[in-house]
């Protein structure tokens, strides 16, 4: 990391700090989990609020700012509804409210902050080591065994839309992955980044999850989802810290992805019949 970079990071801070940011990634439960815009809203203000009077204390610096962007983000996405929907100008509609989410935080960043908090890792210069590689294999059979049995007997996979033709199977592969690439890039380099720099990794962490399982509840991972959900975003944040590269959790995602699209086709069409532990 460059010196600037390093510099970028070193911010003063204080306990007192995590009301607010609980305020800001709790707003989450309220926009997604109950989609209750207006007090998810009033929740977003008053923990940016908490932050400026503790910036203005003494006790942090910058907490504001970089709560902020994670205010932004959020709102930028509550503005549409979060369920599957694999229509051409529902497709358009994520693609857009979801590019923004990533974007507008990371252009404030980057060129009204001039800092580099928010970066996306795609190459580290290092190769993967055989444990990573092992995980990889451990995080394919996982998925391969607990996705399916979750989605079907759960009956969530009702909240993707039936797929039977060709096109409307190739736009769901499209939008289970575009989705997934996008978890990482504002779940983890954005969210978990900026919290990062004020907390420590599990504090941070723990803060990332609460967002990132909001959003996947109402994107459609409900009944027990969770006890899934949970810790798949916690470790994704842990993953993240100790491999530093945005590409490896990426495939560690779109592993599950892959898992994801094959059980929603087989609950609708019966093919692939490739999962050993759903009930006939």
């Amino acid at each position: 990391m460059s010196a600037t970079a390093t510099a970028a990071l070193e911010v003063r801070t204080h306990p007192i700090a995590l009301v607010p940011a609980a305020l800001v990634c709790s707003a989450a439960v309220l926009l997604f989990g109950f989609q209750l815009n207006l007090a998810g809203y009033a929740m977003l203000v008053a923990g940016l609020l908490v932050a400026w009077l503790v910036d203005r204390s003494g006790r942090t610096d910058r907490l504001t700012a970089d709560l902020a962007l994670i205010a932004i983000g959020q709102a930028i996405i509550s503005t549409m509804p979060l369920e599957a929907d694999i229509s051409f100008p529902a497709m358009a509609r994520f693609a857009i409210v979801l590019g923004l989410a990533v974007a507008v935080p990371f252009l404030i960043s980057r060129f009204l902050y001039r800092e580099r908090v928010i970066r996306f890792p795609w190459r580290t210069g290092r190769r993967w080591t055989r444990t990573q590689w092992l995980y990889l294999l451990g995080v394919t059979i996982a998925g391969w065994l607990i996705l399916p049995f979750y989605f079907i007997t759960s009956g969530v996979y009702q909240n993707w839309p039936t797929v039977t033709e060709p096109s409307e199977i190739a736009r769901l592969f499209v939008g289970v992955n575009a989705v997934g690439t996008w978890d990482e890039l504002f779940f983890i380099c954005t969210v978990f980044a900026l919290l990062r720099r004020h907390f420590s990794t599990w504090q941070a962490n723990v803060l990332q999850a609460i967002v990132f399982v909001s959003f996947l509840w109402e994107l459609g991972y409900q009944a027990w989802g969770p006890l899934l959900t949970i810790p798949f975003a916690l470790i994704q944040g842990y993953t993240f810290k100790l491999t530093k590269s945005l590409t490896y959790v990426l495939v560690v995602h779109l592993i599950f992805d892959a898992v994801v699209f094959c059980v929603i086709v087989y609950a609708h069409n019966g093919w692939p019949a490739i999962f050993p532990l759903v009930p006939a």
